[in-house]
């Protein structure tokens, strides 16, 4: 029959499956909206502190950019370090599992640290070589939003909104 758990004429609709392969626009009601990422993480931590349901709630990031911020120029000789400091690094690890096929362990990482500094030094400057001066910076990509709104399922939209808007009023969120 019916689990005693929860009643049979329960108004809360079965949840979808979350498949992140799927790309879907959210869906609920806006009950928050918040400048930061961190914002809205201590908003929904807050709701699950008190016990909300809280995969109800989606936070989705509004207003994307993506920000290009230049950490550096590039030389040759930063280059060249870059290239031998990621390669022994890689060297290293096929270098343990060539010790652990074969025993020899001093030989294997020798041989694995050598062959992975040379091969990511050449990687890396033939491709600094190829852009041919055009992009003589190193910088880091990254996708920022303009706000961060909590949606939540419309059946319990209205306690999330409510519970949020105290949390902001005492001071939750600075």
């Amino acid at each position: 029959m019916f689990s005693n758990s929860e009643p049979h004429n329960s108004h809360k609709p079965a949840p979808k499956p979350f498949n992140p392969n799927r790309r879907t626009r959210p869906e609920g009601w806006p009950v928050g909206s918040f400048s930061s990422y961190e914002k809205a993480q201590a908003a929904v931590d807050m709701l699950s502190d008190k016990q909300f349901d809280v995969s109800d709630l989606t936070i989705v990031g509004v207003d994307l950019m993506e920000v290009e911020k230049v950490i550096g120029r590039l030389t040759w000789p930063r280059v060249i370090f870059n290239g031998i400091a990621s390669g022994a690094w890689l060297g290293l690890f096929f270098g343990l599992l060539l010790g652990i096929m074969n025993n020899q362990w001093a030989m294997s990482l020798l041989i694995g640290i050598f062959m992975g500094m040379v091969f990511s030094t050449v990687t890396a400057s033939v491709q600094y070589a190829m852009q041919g001066g055009r992009r003589d910076f190193a910088s880091a990509t990254q996708i920022v939003a303009g706000r961060y709104d909590i949606l939540c399922a419309p059946h319990s939209a209205r306690q999330a909104r409510d519970m949020i808007s105290e949390f902001v009023n005492r001071g939750g969120v600075q």
